[in-house]
């Protein structure tokens, strides 16, 4: 294996300590580090991002990926509101990230009120109950634009649809 010498500034010595202490050896720790970044800037010159989300019910975890935003979009009902953004990763695959916001439902025993807050002046009912569930995010990865056409809605669909055939970034010899 062929030695390469690093010279390191004082300033960086302490960083350089500690990578190693992390990762076990520095070679080790220069060749990740080294990887992950020619990865990312080769991304990034291609057009795609760094994209990072989170999943799992509230707070959740986060994922991260190499990626372009191809479209978002939402849709509400009374249980609570979900949105979507479909990414195309470096690889070529379809990203699906669905947050799903805080689900939120009310039951009146009264039918009176049914009727939205209107009716809900001057009269108040004790029979009320209410619950709610922090939301979760999801992520979905898809080979096909097809594959997301049952998850979204279908407005959102057609935006993917044709974004589906562009690139990410498009060279101008201007």
């Amino acid at each position: 294996m062929p030695n390469k010498t690093i010279y390191v500034s004082d300033d960086d010595l302490a960083l350089y300590k500690r990578a190693q202490e992390l990762a076990g050896n520095l070679s080790s720790a220069i060749s990740i580090a080294l990887r992950r970044y020619v990865e990312m800037e080769e991304g990034r010159q291609e057009g795609y991002d760094e994209i990072t989300v989170r999943v799992g019910r509230g707070t959740g975890r986060k994922q991260r990926f190499s990626g372009v935003l191809l479209a978002e979009g939402g849709r509400s009902s009374k249980d609570g509101y979900e949105a979507f953004k479909v990414y195309r990763s470096r690889t070529g695959k379809f990203v699906l990230h669905a947050d799903r916001r805080n689900q939120f439902k009310q039951q009146q025993s009264d039918p009176a009120y049914e009727n939205g807050w209107r009716s809900w002046i001057g009269n108040w009912s004790s029979d009320q109950s209410w619950s709610m569930a922090q939301g979760e995010a999801t992520l979905h990865v898809l080979e096909t634009v097809e594959e997301l056409r049952e998850l979204i809605p279908d407005d959102l669909y057609a935006l993917v649809e044709e974004a589906a055939n562009q690139p990410a970034v498009e060279d101008l010899d201007i």
